[in-house]
């Protein structure tokens, strides 16, 4: 299950989200590159976010570094297909500049709960998942109902549907709040608590700008949609035919 795109386009150009994107491709080329397994551990221990390093005073910076690194191309891959889909609309109804910095401080609020799950961990977080986990709350509050479109794959088949936000990211946060407390305090690699903290900060700093919008009233005059001419997709499935079950 992987969402894959969502049916309404901003209105205008999202220059922050794609100034991000850029970003993130850029720095990962930069340090990825030409660089072998030690060396990248060593690179993410002086650049990611280590919580044993802030509680001892030191490595401030990395709460701002952590979030424009990736442990491999498929997460890097995967975070910025979540911020394309999600960060347009949200960049058209903040504004550039505001969004920026909500993004900034989604990554933030992130990063600190992932640090207060295990204040002793020597294990380095990186990734941009947290802050678009930000943006995925703020997404959700504004517009529950846009759809979007989430890829299911079944062994030799796959399929496409079209979905209301509010349940694959009311399912997505769901799931991060289960693994979160049904797994290793190092989360067995994943930054569960970050995606919970950064998709709560995203909730809470969206509040404001839907209660100016007028709160129901907004949901009501979109019907839970950003407020742009909806696109239109055709649902896809595999050309490999199914085989059916014979009785013996």
């Amino acid at each position: 299950m992987f969402p894959i795109r969502d049916h309404n386009p901003s209105g205008k150009t999202p220059f922050v989200t794609i100034a991000l994107i850029a970003v993130n491709v850029l720095v990962f080329l930069a340090y990825f590159i030409g660089r072998n397994d030690f060396q990248l551990q060593v690179f993410f221990l002086q650049w990611g976010l280590v919580p044993a390093r802030l509680m001892a005073g030191d490595g401030y910076e990395t709460l701002i570094t952590s979030m424009f690194l990736h442990g491999g191309i498929m997460h890097l891959l995967g975070n910025m297909l979540f911020l394309w889909i999600y960060g347009d609309n949200l960049e058209d109804e903040m504004g550039h500049l505001p969004f920026l910095l909500f993004y900034l401080a989604a990554g933030l609020a992130a990063a600190g709960l992932q640090a207060v799950a295990d204040l002793s961990s020597q294990i380095p977080m990186v990734g941009a998942s947290g802050a678009i986990a930000g943006v995925m709350g703020g997404y959700l509050l504004l517009f529950p109902k846009a759809k979007v479109d989430v890829l299911f794959l079944f062994l030799i088949f796959f399929r496409i549907f079209a979905i209301p936000a509010w349940i694959v990211l009311g399912l997505w946060f769901g799931i991060q709040i289960f693994s979160g407390l049904s797994t290793p305090s190092d989360g067995g690699g994943v930054a569960y608590w970050a995606h919970a903290g950064g998709f709560i900060a995203g909730l809470v700093l969206t509040l404001p700008l839907w209660l100016r919008r007028g709160a129901g009233g907004y949901w009501k005059a979109t019907d839970g949609h950003p407020p742009h001419p909806e696109t239109q997709f055709e649902a896809s499935r595999s050309n490999i035919p199914l085989i059916p079950r014979r009785k013996l």
